[in-house]
């Protein structure tokens, strides 16, 4: 075996994706695990940059990071090794928590020539594969989304209710509801509405903690229950959501369709029952709408 082909299939064989990029970024190594992580096909990439609608890098607060705060360009302009937890796009439109390494590549003296990124999922993938399955059996999950449903929902509530109350520990509910909902089924047609139901239930549920929890309460609403936190980093969470899902997108033949999520997010209350806790960040949710759409709108 040569020499390149053996450290090709080693490569290969890895579980993190790998991909070398020349000087101005463009990439001419793509190894089956970034194929694996990110949906995009060697072929797919191969001669372009990062930024050319494929990876799209962002932070958790939806900044677009394929500009100066690109690790790559990091990497490369300051001649340094860089690591960042980010997001990256999916070719099926979600996004994906990542852990990210980049490594300037140099010629023999010492200029640089481009980096290597290695990059691993950072969402806990095996614990909810497990997780799943233990759900499916229980007939706990929604059937489209494949997060929980509102009977989980509903269970993990009274749980999380019963822990407030006996040892005063802290959750937090986010209610979400995808904005203009109606009027991507009236234009694109149900189909497609399922499959921004999905993208953003993937991309809302890779970005919580993996001890968090995300369920379908019905229709195009989702409640994420958030715990051990205070006011300020429910905030920060809730706002976390929305710029990921408004930063995701469906790929169409003639647009990429994008949707945004208006949020209410209340602390729960001793005193609270589940209705009480969901009415109250419905309430807020439905002010979010009347504000202007696509904001959280937190309990005072």
């Amino acid at each position: 075996m040569e020499q390149a082909e053996f450290y090709k299939n080693l490569l290969d064989n890895l579980s993190e994706g790998v991909y070398f990029v020349d000087k101005e970024r463009k990439i001419n190594y793509w190894n089956k695990s970034a194929q694996r992580i990110t949906g995009y096909a060697e072929s797919e990439v191969l001669g372009k940059r990062c930024s050319d609608n494929i990876l799209m890098h962002i932070n958790e607060k939806g900044q677009n990071l394929c500009g100066g705060l690109c690790p790559l360009a990091e990497g490369i302009s300051r001649n340094r090794n860089c690591n960042k937890e980010i997001f990256l796009y999916h070719k099926d439109g979600h996004r994906i928590p990542v852990s990210v390494h980049v490594t300037p590549i140099r010629n023999e003296k010492g200029g640089v020539i481009g980096a290597v990124e290695v990059f691993s999922d950072n969402s806990d993938k095996m614990i909810a594969i497990q997780r799943a399955q233990e759900l499916q059996q229980i007939a706990f999950l929604d059937p489209l989304t494949g997060i929980g449903n509102r009977r989980y929902t509903e269970i993990t509530l009274r749980a999380k209710l019963d822990e407030l109350k006996r040892y005063k520990w802290s959750f937090g509910v986010i209610f979400a509801d995808i904005d203009n909902f109606k009027k991507v089924n009236d234009t694109h047609g149900h189909d497609i509405g399922d499959e921004i139901l999905k993208m953003v239930s993937k991309t809302m549920a890779s970005a919580l903690r993996s001890f968090d929890f995300l369920g379908r309460w019905g229709g195009e609403e989702f409640v994420a229950i958030v715990v051990n936190l205070d006011k300020k980093e429910l905030y920060g969470i809730a706002e976390k959501l929305r710029h990921l899902v408004g930063q995701s997108g469906l790929k169409l033949q003639k647009e990429n369709l994008t949707v945004t999520i208006s949020s209410g997010a209340v602390l729960a209350r001793s005193d609270d029952t589940i209705s009480s806790l969901i009415k109250r960040a419905d309430k807020l949710m439905y002010q979010s709408k009347t504000n202007g759409r696509n904001r959280v709108t937190m309990d005072k």
